[in-house]
């Protein structure tokens, strides 16, 4: 099954997901119930062409009306990146919609971040005593050739690859950059340019200014080379139940 990444956009959402092109209309429409709260039978869904820089409420350019349950994202000609706006065709029908969004009764419970800090049962202060993320020592500098660290043969762009974010979380996705960049060259160190499965990385493979690869948007970190596993690591079923893992803040850029 051909995966494309698509921006998924109705009244109260809006989100990427990675869909099969094999898919029908129906198959899509039992799919973006839960993910809208829209009913099925109410749903009326359109192929768009997602406008460069606008907001993630904007239509975008029509591409195709998807009124034929039976007919496939590749017959109406879905690429990367498209828009599926989802609408109610029923104003009574509302399911679910608005119920994930709509936070006015919901008692919230507030902290300064004076308040946060000085907690001792945080994630904060979790990656304070085990110096993760920028609690970290810093790397030791490389700048001299004789300490450069060796690389693993098959540490190379299109590799597949897992990343250990912390001892207990770990993401895939594919290698699209080995060297140095210009966010480290004050210790000449090496990052590896990573292309996440999801969307969940710090940028779209630029830094500061800099190009390094091209992904879409949020599916690029770059990170340590002793963070990275390079083996046979299939893509997760982008559907399938996960943990709440919490906050994290990643050791990347």
């Amino acid at each position: 099954m051909s995966l494309i990444s698509l921006w998924v956009s109705s009244p109260d959402t809006h989100s990427e997901r990675r869909l099969g092109l094999d898919l029908t209309v129906h198959q899509l429409k039992l799919k973006l119930e839960p993910i809208t709260g829209i009913p099925l039978g109410a749903q009326t869904i359109s192929l768009r062409r997602t406008a460069t820089g606008a907001a993630a409420d904007h239509p975008g350019q029509l591409v195709a009306l998807l009124d034929q349950d039976s007919k496939t994202l590749a017959d109406y000609g879905a690429q990367e990146y498209m828009t599926i706006r989802v609408e109610s065709s029923d104003p009574h029908a509302r399911g679910l919609a608005g119920q994930f969004t709509d936070d006015s009764q919901v008692e919230k419970f507030e902290l300064t971040p004076e308040e946060y800090a000085a907690r001792g049962d945080t994630v904060l202060a979790w990656k304070m005593r085990n110096q993760i993320g920028r609690f970290a020592p810093p790397a030791p500098a490389t700048s001299d050739p004789g300490l450069a660290p060796t690389l693993p043969a098959d540490l190379v762009p299109g590799a597949r690859c897992q990343v250990a974010l912390s001892d207990e979380l770990s993401r895939r996705g594919t290698v699209r950059f080995v060297g140095p960049t210009e966010f480290g060259a004050k210790d000449g160190s090496v990052w590896v340019g990573v292309e996440w499965d999801e969307p969940v990385g710090k940028n779209d493979g630029a830094v500061e200014g800099q190009r390094y690869f091209q992904t879409g948007p949020q599916r690029a970190s770059f990170v340590r080379p002793d963070k990275v596993t390079v083996g046979d690591f299939p893509e997760l079923d982008p559907f399938a139940d996960d943990d709440d893992e919490g906050e994290d803040e990643e050791m990347e850029m």
